[in-house]
This record gives structure tokens, sequence and C-alpha cells, in this order.
């Protein structure tokens, strides 16, 4: 498959004296579309935020295009941008869509303000909001939300290339939405895979069955702190691995223990 995009080797972070990953290994490669699983505070969302640069690990090293990463992403060293879409949007309800989209350009770039604003109408246009710009977050609804968190995640800086996304995250994108606002969800991270302007390599963390099999081609599933299985989603039905079986079922019985 050629050299990864972004590499884990060895990883382990906690907070306090809680585990979370432990000696986690993981790769993501060029076009691939990885759906990250398992079951609650298993370190998934964790996984994003260190492969954003957000965070650092406790142990272990992490490889960007074979660049080892030695900082976090604000101190500038990462061979290519990425893109996070946080759960629920993580909108600033105190700024319009157009400052929301636009929020990295207005705040650290050069470029005028009319063309910033062109910048993100075009991404707006991209994610099926025309015209919303003026508007706010508490004016949309909570699908709308999360595609303007979308553009945002997927805006390019052309003061500064090497900023833009070659990789998008995606942590929990339907979560709290409704059948229908999901199937939209989903279908428009499948349609920004596709286009020129928009990221042919993402990660996925969902809880969400339909989620998980609309959008991803590769399932990693992680539990106990550790990845426990990994494999193409069509082969979720024909797994024996007991951790697994227990998840798509939802049963109550297995090797994943029940919070009482």
């Amino acid at each position: 498959m050629g050299e990864p995009l972004i590499e884990l080797r060895g990883v382990s972070k906690a907070f306090g004296d809680r585990i979370v990953l432990d000696e986690v290994d993981l790769a993501i490669y060029p076009n691939e579309a990885v759906g990250i699983i398992g079951p609650s505070g298993t370190g998934k969302s964790t996984i994003l935020r260190l492969i954003a640069g957000l965070i650092a690990p406790d142990a272990g090293e992490i490889y960007l295009k074979g660049q080892r990463r030695t900082g976090l992403v604000d101190e500038g060293k990462d061979p290519f941008g990425v893109g996070m879409v946080f759960q629920r949007a993580a909108l600033f309800d105190s700024l319009t869509v157009d400052e929301n989209v636009g929020f990295l350009l207005y705040q650290h770039s050069r470029l005028p303000r009319h063309q910033i604003r062109q910048q993100v109408e075009r991404v707006l246009e991209m994610v099926g909001l025309p015209g919303t710009g003026d508007r706010y977050p508490s004016e949309l609804s909570g699908g709308m939300r999360q595609r303007v968190s979308f553009a945002r995640a997927i805006l390019k800086n052309p003061d500064n290339p090497a900023d833009n996304p070659e990789l998008l995250l995606y942590d929990e994108p339907t979560a709290g939405l409704d059948p229908i606002a999901s199937t939209v969800i989903e279908d428009l991270i499948r349609k920004l895979q596709c286009t020129e302007d928009g990221c042919t390599t993402y990660a996925i963390v969902t809880h969400q069955h339909s989620t998980i099999r609309r959008t991803a081609d590769r399932i990693v599933f992680l539990h106990e702190g550790k990845v426990q299985w990994e494999g193409r989603v069509e082969e979720i039905d024909t797994t024996d691995n007991p951790a697994m079986r227990q998840f798509f079922t939802g049963s109550v019985d297995g090797p994943i223990r029940v919070a009482g």
C-alpha cells in the first residue's frame, strides 16, 4: 500500500491513573476511509486528537509521511494539514456561519476580507449550504451545523498551502442526529472524499452502525486501550472475534464489560 500518510507506533496515553491507549499501532494510507470503533471510553477520540496534533502521546511515536512528529500542530512542523470535525459541530455561537468557517483565515492570514468570504462561500456551497454565511448557529438545524463544521475543516489557505488538509478526522459526526440527517451527513462525507477540493483520506469515529457501514472501507476496533481487530467493512458480519460480535449485536454477554 506504499508509505502511510500517518502512522502511530507503540502509542500510549493516560489521563491520571487511567490508561486510555496502551502501545497502539495504527496506520492510515492515502485515499483510505478508516472507521475507528469500539465501546465508549476506549480511546477513539483520543486517537483523533493525537493524530491532529492537539495532544502528545505519553510514549510511542507518530509519523506523518514518514516524518516523526516532534511537537504539536501549533508548532507548524507537520508536512501537511489535518482537518478535524468535532462532536456536535463545536461552533462559536456568537459568530456568524461565515465567521465560523473562515475563523482561521480571518485570524491568521493576510487575505482581504472579501476574498476570505469568497473562499467561505465556495466551501459552503460544497456542503450544500450556499447563502447561509450571515446566519448564526442558533438559526440552523443540527445537521446544518454539522455541515458548517465540515466546511470549516476543508477550507484552504491560499497564503500557506502547507496548511491545507490532506487528512480529515471526523469525531462522531452523526451523533444526536435523526436518521435522515445522518444519511445526509454520511453521503456528504463520501462526496467530499471524491471532490477535487475535498480530502481523499479520512478517519471517522462513530458508534452508529449505519455510519460505520456507509462511510468506512476499513475498520479498526479498539477495546481496553488496544487494537483488537482490523478488517474490511464487509468482514463485520463474518468475523468470529467475540468482542466485535458483541459490539455489533448489542449483547450484554461477552468480553466487553457492561458498566453497572
